[in-house]
């Protein structure tokens, strides 16, 4: 199937709440453009420099979500443009993604990665360091970064309860987090889960955004 239909039959499973991400990392530019051509104006990357590259290419009213792990090196090349980064996972990266931000100019919109699930290869916070990083508060003294909420990635998994049991961790952290120090911040509504093989049960535990790649585009290239 085309990306245009993939696309369509996606949207058409989605509530009206629930934004889609259309991962597009390794995919060449056109694939990119037929998404566009489509009607897709979010797409996610997890490589700086690549997204830096397609930004260049690309119409400028697309919204860049960065996803992966973010080298702190690399903050410089995204952060005139991202409209999000998804991947903070932990104080020293917000605090640079912050420094970085001032000298664009910008304010930066970012989520906690939380480590829900039971890979050790994933990175993020712990939901306990999650919310005591908070209960510090170091944060508030980062003008030119907005919190906007948290990301996770379960356990790659048939185990449908195990997934289940992550996201809803991931919600419950974030509810926490609202009613504790958001809870009149309208920006921290964010909660991004579920990808192409998950996303039904993370929609179903509450998630706002889903990062999908594979049921838009097809298998991924050979990572290059």
């Amino acid at each position: 199937m085309s990306v245009t239909t993939n696309i369509q039959r996606l949207k058409a499973t989605l509530p009206p709440q629930v934004r889609l991400i259309a991962v597009s990392k390794f995919q060449p530019v056109g694939k990119l453009q037929e998404a566009y051509q489509a009607g897709q104006r979010i797409f996610g990357e997890n490589r700086a420099l690549e997204m830096r590259d397609k930004h260049e290419q690309l119409p400028e009213d697309i919204q860049w979500h960065f996803i992966g792990h973010l080298q702190r090196n690399k903050i410089k090349y995204i952060v005139p443009f991202v409209a999000m980064i998804h991947s903070v996972d932990s104080p020293e990266l917000l605090e640079d993604i912050d420094r970085a931000a001032a000298k664009a100019g910008r304010t930066v919109s970012c989520l906690l990665q939380l480590h829900i699930a039971r890979e050790t290869t994933k990175f993020g916070f712990s939901p306990r360091e999650a919310l005591d990083y908070l209960a510090g508060g170091d944060w508030r003294r980062l003008e030119h970064i907005r919190l906007c909420g948290m990301m996770g990635m379960a356990s790659f998994t048939n185990d449908r309860e195990q997934v289940l049991g992550e996201f809803r961790q991931l919600k419950q952290c974030f509810d926490t987090a609202k009613e504790n120090w958001f809870a009149a911040d309208e920006n921290f509504c964010e909660l991004s889960g579920g990808m192409s093989d998950d996303y039904p049960l993370a929609i179903q535990c509450g998630s706002t955004m889903v990062r999908i790649g594979t049921a838009i585009f097809g298998s991924r290239p050979v990572n290059p």
